[in-house]
């Protein structure tokens, strides 16, 4: 029977049966129930608030829960000093330093000693890879990436690590392949897992009706209220949306809070990524991404804008079944979660030609590709999709067929496992 441990970044929190809010929480919590019904399956995440420190749920999943309170302390100061331009490094900035939440990664790995698992799965962080290496020497190590770190951070530095590593995830073919030409040598150990989506849950029940009334074309967003995702061009493109359709409306589900500055804007050298930095600074002096959203809000949209917030993922289904058109503006997304929610649903797509967004759309002719930031080509994209209903219904049956053959957990957990015993 196999031993199989999943090293969450020290900020997730999983919650059992529920999954989390986070992409990488719900995709760990749907692969490890699976895997748990053939194997031993333990999860090291944060403890939160009033959780206890082990558990055992139902499923057979094992959760052991680490406090980083104490590092939280320490490392937020010197977060705060990696922002000022004279200590920035975008190659070796502080949260891809040995010592950002080195005490984590010990915790970790002290237990994975005791436990002797045969594989350690762990989510983005690279400095861990030598730390649990070093408490485990006969593990498999597998390095699972979410974002482009890897091809963005110093190549020396990086490379040390991945030596360690049996095998290399990309969430999608755009990150796998990124990862390949830059370090060819381990090109062979370097592979893809989508995630994925529950096809049972996300499903369109228009016929017997939804929790939320559908009144009228609704636009839809879900996604984190960051300045990488675009949503103050969303916004310009809604403007001009609304001028050719008073009625339409746009929802936009997500919880506040920017990702941090080096994470994504610091270390990426596309110039629309890095002009987001103006947020940054504006934010220091004005308050979050959000309350400038708010405040730039026009008049005329306050009443055709609903910012809904932070829904469970047990609950966002009905946003999707609501929706006519799901649009995801981002200047930079590593996969694209909220498309294949959609697809899903029947909802066709309109989203922006970066990341792995672009295979996505390309593979299911399930919506439409546009230029990051131009909110004109957007809008034009939107209303295309909002006055054809027969491209609607061709999009978003071809999305639905896509979602059920390409990005069921069934079948992601299927790839995960195959991949694992090639190692």
């Amino acid at each position: 029977m196999v031993k199989i441990a999943f090293v969450m970044q020290h900020w997730d929190e999983v919650v059992p049966r529920v999954g989390g809010s986070s992409s990488i929480a719900i995709l760990t919590y749907q692969m490890a129930r699976r895997l748990a019904r053939s194997g031993e399956v333990v999860i090291y995440a944060k403890r939160g608030r009033f959780q206890s420190r082990a558990q055992r749920d139902e499923e057979g999943i094992q959760y052991r829960r680490l406090s980083v309170a104490a590092e939280d302390w320490v490392v937020r100061p010197l977060k705060l000093l990696g922002r000022f331009p004279g200590f920035r490094n975008p190659r070796r900035p502080f949260f891809a330093s040995g010592l950002y939440y080195l005490g984590y990664a010990v915790q970790v790995a002290r237990d994975l000693k005791a436990r002797q698992p045969d594989i350690v799965h762990i989510h983005n962080f690279s400095q861990f890879v030598p730390v649990i290496r070093a408490f485990n020497p006969r593990a498999k190590i597998v390095l699972h990436m979410h974002c482009e770190w890897l091809t963005q951070l110093d190549p020396v530095m990086i490379e040390r690590r991945l030596r360690q590593v049996n095998l290399v995830l990309g969430c999608s073919e755009y990150i796998t392949e990124k990862i390949r030409r830059q370090f060819p040598h381990i090109a062979n150990r370097c592979q893809t897992v989508f995630n994925g989506v529950d096809v049972h849950r996300f499903v369109n029940e228009d016929a017997a009706g939804g929790s939320i009334r559908k009144n009228g074309k609704r636009l839809l967003f879900v996604g984190r209220i960051s300045p990488e995702k675009g949503i103050h061009v969303l916004l310009d493109a809604f403007q001009k949306v609304v001028e050719h359709d008073p009625q339409v409306q746009l929802d936009v589900v997500g919880p506040g809070g920017d990702v941090p500055f080096e994470f994504i804007v610091l270390v990426n050298d596309d110039e629309k990524v890095s002009a987001l930095a103006s947020f940054y600074r504006g934010i220091l002096r004005r308050g979050d991404y959000f309350s400038y959203l708010q405040r730039c809000l026009p008049s005329n949209l306050a009443s055709r804008v609903r910012f809904v917030g932070h829904v469970s993922n047990a609950l966002v289904a009905d946003y999707y079944r609501n929706a006519d058109v799901l649009v995801n503006p981002s200047f930079s997304e590593a996969f694209g979660m909220s498309l294949i929610e959609a697809m899903a649903c029947q909802v066709p797509v309109v989203a922006t030609r970066v990341g792995g967004m672009t295979e996505i759309v390309a593979a299911s002719r399930a919506g439409l590709l546009v230029e990051p930031g131009d909110a004109t080509a957007l809008a034009e994209a939107i209303l295309r999709l909002l006055g054809d209903d027969s491209l609607r219904k061709r999009m978003g049956e071809a999305g639905r067929q896509q979602a059920a053959a390409r990005y069921s957990w069934e079948r992601v957990t299927e790839d995960l496992l195959h991949l694992y015993e090639g190692i």
